[in-house]
């Protein structure tokens, strides 16, 4: 007797749902008022050659405050003091400062993490990509396409942890061209930041660019 099993295809799969990770998210995100976190930093542009490579702390106090501090390249900074964005880069740029509004979107102000879980089902259509896991546990990877056509990226990644809903991995197609991929670790939430994170005083002899 010859039997007939259906063939397989992964057409027969059934897609899973990317909505419940985000709405974990969303709820987890709607709980923190402080963030601090390590953070690596990869950026990929094909036109330059080999990735750039940086890391640091992260710090984050809602609404308006955040700051990257970067131990490669050392003295490197981004800090929004609630009020303006600075932009301070002697490893690439000494003695300048770029002064500038608080972005509400990209990967340089406080909605780092925020852009991609408040009100997602508004924003972007998602794709469950797969299951994976970070040094800090496992994960679900979705991606997400904006429905806005103004943003600076054309499409981001995000791995949320399954374990808290909190996001460990960010990693954006932008409108440049480049990939950045921002990996968090060590998160802490909820707890007190010095003020002395969020604030920058320009240096004698740095000349303050506003933009």
């Amino acid at each position: 007797m010859c039997l007939f099993l259906p063939t397989f295809q992964p057409s027969n799969l059934q897609t899973r749902d990317p909505w419940p990770s985000l709405d974990r998210a969303t709820a987890s995100f709607d709980t923190v008022r402080t963030l601090t976190a390590d953070f690596v930093q990869i950026v990929e542009n094909p036109m330059l050659g080999d990735p750039d490579t940086t890391r640091g702390k992260l710090y984050q106090r809602r609404p308006n405050y955040f700051a990257m501090r970067f131990t490669e390249p050392k003295h490197d900074r981004v800090v929004a003091d609630g009020r303006r964005l600075w932009l301070y880069t002697p490893s690439t740029t000494p003695g300048q400062v770029i002064r500038t509004a608080i972005p509400g979107t990209g990967t340089t102000g406080p909605n780092l993490i925020g852009q991609f879980v408040q009100h997602p089902r508004e924003r972007y259509t998602a794709r469950y990509v797969r299951a994976d896991s970070t040094p800090d546990g496992a994960v679900d990877v979705i991606a997400l396409t904006p429905r806005a056509a103004d943003l600076p990226y054309s499409e981001a990644t995000v791995w949320i942890a399954k374990r808290d809903g909190l996001v460990r991995r960010i990693e954006i197609v932008e409108t440049s061209g480049q990939r950045r991929t921002i990996m968090l670790q060590n998160l802490t939430v909820n707890r007190a930041i010095a003020a002395r994170e969020f604030r920058f005083s320009p240096t004698s002899g740095v000349r303050v660019v506003d933009q």
